[in-house]
């Protein structure tokens, strides 16, 4: 393990980047056609590229990204199989599954949202690099076995859709963060189109009010320190 810090830089939408200097994972590459328009696929340097379905705005921009890089993609066996007919190294798991890499695992949870391609399922993720554990729930609907997505221990953070319209909308969105309690909650998947233009700071707001959970803006194109 790095003695480095571990940064997450979130570019909007449901795109954000993993890294602690040495080793960098990029989730859900979306940059062109990205209306918060903070990257460009040519600025992204990666290892891994970590895609929770099949659906444009989250697939993205993994082909050129991956080829760039030689980057692995990390994914459910479908979207795999996706990224490698495009010329990709690609990792395949599924749902309920877990494997271990160079910075720590992926677990793939359940997520109640198309896949975006034909047969399988859309996925959230569980990652631990480097020793923080985050939930990126992908786009889903709210589901009541969020309650148990800490079982396999305490969730530092997590990144919950709520646009509405496609993903929960931020009253499911809140139900969602109190059954999961990660210690920090981030808001995404909001306002990249007028249909999904929700308000991060009134929901962070409702959820310290009425949950006494602490929830984090991270404005789009900003780096955090985990």
């Amino acid at each position: 393990a790095s003695f480095m810090e571990v940064k997450l830089t979130y570019y909007g939408h449901a795109t954000f980047m993993l890294s602690n200097g040495e080793t960098t994972i990029v989730f859900d590459p979306f940059f062109n056609g990205n209306t918060w328009e903070k990257a460009k696929p040519e600025d992204i340097k990666c290892q891994y590229i970590v895609i929770s379905h099949g659906h444009g705005d989250h697939y993205g921009d993994a082909d050129l990204i991956g080829k760039a890089n030689n980057a692995l993609v990390i994914s459910t066996a479908e979207v795999a199989h996706k990224a490698e007919e495009a010329g990709l190294k690609a990792y395949a798991m599924h749902l309920g599954g877990k494997h271990d890499f160079e910075f720590g695992s992926i677990r793939l949870t359940p997520a109640f949202h198309g896949a975006g391609i034909p047969g399988g399922h859309a996925a959230g993720v569980i990652v631990t690099f480097y020793g923080k554990t985050l939930y990126f729930a992908g786009d889903t609907a709210f589901f009541s076995d969020m309650q148990y997505l800490n079982r396999f221990g305490k969730l530092d953070y997590a990144l919950l859709p709520i646009g509405d319209n496609f993903t929960m909308g931020p009253e499911d969105a809140l139900l969602a963060a109190s059954l999961i309690k990660a210690d920090v909650t981030i808001p995404i998947h909001y306002k990249t189109w007028p249909v999904i233009d929700q308000d991060p700071d009134a929901f962070v707001a409702k959820l310290e009010a009425e949950h006494h959970q602490k929830g984090l803006v991270v404005e789009p194109g900003s780096t955090i320190v985990l």
